[in-house]
């Protein structure tokens, strides 16, 4: 259901561009595959959309580009137009490129850009207050010398210097005089400002959906390993680290990229996928299921959006976590010519 959503998305938005008969679906950190493909098996019925895709993979992992690669059921064929091969995902008929970053994906053709949990992952840098000032968190050897630490800058860093002083200026006063530990993502920044850079030139835009702030975000670097919590620096590469998103350090960086751009948001996930019409495609797809597939599609429904504002099912029960509608934030990037994408208007 998802990945369907996110179809509506992008056919909308490929809708006020005005139905460009070429477009670049790019999507930033595509894990398995499973997103792309579901938007475009949800896609398949308008041909016009499905014919005009170029779709770009902007991953690094090898092992994870022949997971995608399996994933959207791709084959290599011959080039009609040149004597070289390309590769096809047969979900569709759209050419499939992998890339490492998003520089390499070719410019020129409008874009409609997906990064879903890509900018958590992003590494950050953590500053806080100190009697001599702001100073950087950073990772020492421990006394003992068998573990690490974390320890602060005696002076400030470059990063202090650069980043610091640089989200200080978005932010207001009140918001400064709350926090005693900033967290910065300088990755995050240059990011956006590649792609507002992108879709001011080429047209289109970019969907963003994360967990995070539209705010300074404190302290939120966590490690995670087999489901659950521990700390940072215990067994360094052996847990996945993610932050908490500052969106409206992206609205910043977005702004400054480029006059062409407008941004919009952040809503909630909820927000987002029930204005798509997450609600009527579920309920069709209860329409063909036995009880124990109704309960998974309630199940996965319930941590889609569940939010505490009048579910479309109530929660199966008072412990029922509150899932991901509320958590995850979803932003828009447009080429102003486009207007107000769906459904950042409502």
């Amino acid at each position: 259901m998802f990945g369907e959503m996110i179809g509506v998305w992008s056919m909308c938005l490929w809708e006020q561009m005005g139905r460009p008969e070429k477009v670049n679906l790019v999507e930033l950190g595509p894990g398995r595959g499973t997103l792309m493909a579901d938007l475009i098996r949800g896609s398949s019925k308008n041909e016009k959309f499905t014919n005009s895709l170029h779709i770009h993979m902007v991953e690094c992992s090898p092992t994870l580009q022949k997971i995608q690669y399996s994933t959207l059921k791709c084959v290599d064929e011959e080039s009609p137009c040149e004597n070289t091969k390309q590769t096809v995902s047969t979900l569709s008929g759209a050419t499939v490129s992998w890339h490492t970053a998003l520089e390499q994906v070719p410019t020129g053709l409008p874009s409609i850009i997906i990064a879903h949990e890509f900018y958590d992952a992003l590494p950050v840098h953590q500053f806080q207050k100190a009697s001599r000032g702001w100073c950087e968190k950073m990772v020492d050897i421990a006394e003992d010398s068998s573990s690490f630490q974390f320890v602060l800058s005696p002076k400030p860093t470059s990063a202090t210097l650069l980043y610091l002083i640089k989200r200080y200026k978005w932010a207001s006063i009140e918001e400064l005089n709350k926090l005693n530990q900033i967290e910065v993502c300088p990755k995050a920044m240059e990011l956006t400002h590649t792609i507002a850079q992108r879709i001011s030139s080429d047209g289109g835009g970019a969907l963003i959906i994360d967990y995070g702030h539209n705010g300074i975000v404190s302290d939120s670097l966590q490690a995670i390993r087999n489901h659950k919590f521990v700390h940072i620096l215990d067994d360094p590469g052996s847990a996945d680290l993610s932050a908490y998103v500052d969106f409206a350090a992206i609205r910043h960086s977005a702004e400054e990229a480029s006059d062409n751009v407008t941004v919009h948001g952040p809503i909630s996930q909820s927000q987002l996928l029930g204005f798509l019409g997450i609600n009527f495609r579920a309920e069709a797809l209860l329409q063909n299921c036995d009880e124990a597939q109704a309960e998974s599609l309630r199940t996965g429904y319930w941590r889609l959006v569940g939010d505490g504002e009048a579910p479309f099912w109530e929660g199966p029960d008072e412990q029922t976590p509150i899932g991901m509608g509320t958590r995850y934030q979803a932003m828009a990037i447009v080429n102003k010519k486009q207007g107000v994408p769906v459904p950042f208007q409502q």
